[in-house]
């Protein structure tokens, strides 16, 4: 049930079409993780924050660091040093007091991920690196989760969305880590702060989406954007692998 101060704080949803009261009060029984606080993680929980996810789930052990804030957008500089977990919780809470944050200040590896992500009902990939980028993966595959892969590097970024028995996981599309020192990463390349704000708020769409069950999610195609150029393109994988290691087992 929505409480007067929520039909209120809501109302632009319940006038939408394809929301209303009945998917507000979907949102609010929504429980979302989000796997990395940072520059993905802090547009994709500002978003759902102040939508009305009712759970969302914090998980980062990582501290705030002075290069951070570039793009890092729920911090500020006096934020410098303190756990971001922690500060983020507090600054969704303070955005919006009707949501419930659980904070795991922890880095999810490979004994606690399926645990972790067991009781979400929407996984947000807002991890920095392949090897956590495939296990996040991995283990919704094996637990059946859906979750939505972001990625960006200098003016580039993708989005892909994973839903079970709809399409393709990541594992499909990229196969296997490329080798250690032959792809470059945001602190060697540089990243634009706003490039990485477009691709986190695309994934707090699909998730609101997927939460409403409503519009198209990116199953089945990866979503590249070039920030330089302003194009948007899509490429369509429309069918699992069937000897991905991750999900070919899920498909005769």
């Amino acid at each position: 049930m929505l409480s007067p101060d929520e039909l209120s704080r809501y109302s632009r949803h319940l006038n939408l079409e394809g929301v209303g009261r009945e998917g507000q009060e979907k949102i609010k029984s929504a429980r979302v993780l989000i796997i990395g606080a940072g520059g993905l993680g802090s547009p994709v929980a500002m978003y759902l924050a102040a939508a009305g996810v009712g759970t969302i789930g914090l998980a980062d052990d990582d501290v705030i660091e002075a290069t951070n804030l570039q793009r890092q957008v729920l911090y500020r500089d006096s934020d410098v040093g303190m756990h971001k977990a922690d500060r983020a919780a507090e600054r969704l809470k303070a955005q919006n007091p009707g949501i419930h944050v659980d904070v795991y200040r922890t880095r999810v590896d490979g004994d606690n991920i399926r645990e972790l992500i067991r009781d979400y009902d929407f996984i947000i990939d807002g991890v920095d690196n392949f090897p956590a980028k495939f296990l996040i993966n991995d283990a919704c595959v094996m637990e059946g989760k859906p979750f939505c892969h972001g990625g960006v590097v200098q003016f580039h970024g993708q989005v892909m969305t994973y839903v079970p028995g709809r399409g393709p996981c990541y594992r499909c599309i990229f196969e296997e880590m490329p080798p250690a020192g032959t792809v470059g990463n945001c602190l060697e390349l540089g990243v634009m702060g706003a490039m990485v704000g477009i691709i986190g708020t695309i994934q707090a769409m699909e998730a609101m989406k997927y939460i409403l069950g409503v519009g198209e999610l990116l199953t089945g195609c990866l979503l590249t954007v070039d920030g330089l150029t302003m194009n948007f393109r899509k490429v369509k994988f429309p069918r699992p692998r069937r000897d991905c290691p991750a999900c070919g087992r899920k498909h005769p």
